[in-house]
């Protein structure tokens, strides 16, 4: 068997029903799929059970440890050549595998991935947080767009591995947040082949609302200190735009108080998001609603960063004590 989709799953049965249909669905069938359920109060197994006849499925149970090992807990029961992680809120087009695989045999290589998406039936925040996560003018592009400001490093709603480098490498980390980035990081730098394949894409429905999305890219934003604390290599000039535009927009609502113009910086911002995400989503009530997810978006991660920073590089404490009430509840 050449592919095992593992699939760690938290709270979020309707989800696995929607991801376990589009992988029923895929034109390319060889494959197994590994649901691994973290110790959740909402458990999936019946809907798990109802594409026994469907898919090759397997189904597991324990208790709680977070994303991370309960990825390496399903990549241990795999036996495909390659582990596919993805996320449970992601659904896959149909030809996904077919497109996984043709850019293997053309362009053969130890761990890969892809970029995401937002489907038609989304609703218009999550259109609009996937903007803010995908675009250029937000990110950079890191997350697989066309246009990349930083090397692409895969992520795990969209993660493919050889098995045997999964292996060798011990899989993700203990890291809370930031472990899959971790995990990329160290694939570079142990010399394997990793590349990014831009037709095997997914459709990610990420946060449902901009309060969730905050604390999301919060937390991403303190996992980039703590990842450039064990890898200082792994700091680029990307990663530090959030807190500049973050302290940058501060700096112009507080100046906007003696000279009013200067607020028309962040309307030519907010400007251009609402023309680009109307024109990607065709749709200007989604652009419009880009432009404060956009802000969430920079806001959200460069304040974190910023703390992040105090706490760790100022401060010195370590990534447990720091940031407890963040991560390990």
């Amino acid at each position: 068997m050449k592919y095992s989709f593992i699939i760690p799953v938290y709270n979020r049965p309707d989800e696995v029903d929607e991801l376990l249909d589009s992988l029923s669905r895929q034109t390319n069938k060889e494959f197994e799929i590994i649901i691994v359920e973290d110790g959740s109060q909402k458990p999936c197994k019946d809907v798990v059970e109802r594409y026994n006849e469907k898919v090759d499925v397997h189904y597991y149970f324990k208790e709680n440890s977070g994303p991370g090992d309960t990825r390496n807990y399903g990549v241990s029961k795999a036996n495909g050549e390659y582990v596919i992680i993805l996320d449970s809120d992601c659904i896959l087009p149909e030809t996904y595998l077919e497109m996984v695989d043709k850019s293997l045999n053309e362009h053969p290589c130890d761990a890969f991935g892809g970029p995401d998406r937002a489907h038609d039936s989304f609703t218009y925040v999550q259109k609009a947080i996937n903007y803010a996560m995908t675009s250029f003018f937000t990110t950079g592009g890191i997350r697989g767009g066309k246009k990349q400001m930083e090397k692409f490093h895969p992520r795990s709603f969209n993660m493919g591995v050889r098995r045997e480098v999964y292996q060798k490498l011990g899989g993700f980390s203990k890291m809370r947040f930031g472990e899959d980035i971790d995990f990329s990081i160290r694939i570079f730098k142990d010399g394997y082949r990793c590349l990014l394949f831009q037709d095997a894409w997914v459709w990610h429905k990420r946060r449902t609302d901009f309060r969730k999305f905050f604390k999301q890219v919060y937390n991403s934003g303190i996992a980039r200190i703590n990842l450039y604390k064990k890898y200082p290599e792994s700091l680029k000039i990307v990663h530090l735009l959030p807190a500049v535009f973050t302290i940058g927009t501060l700096g112009i609502i507080l100046l906007s108080l003696f000279c009013w113009y200067t607020i028309l910086l962040l309307l030519l911002y907010s400007m251009i998001i609402f023309v680009d995400s109307s024109i990607n989503n065709r749709n200007v009530y989604v652009g419009l609603i880009s432009v404060f997810a956009a802000f969430i978006q920079l806001i959200g991660y460069g304040t974190g960063f910023i703390s992040a920073f105090w706490q760790r590089c100022i401060l010195k404490k370590d990534e447990f004590s720091a940031f407890n009430k963040n991560f390990y509840k």
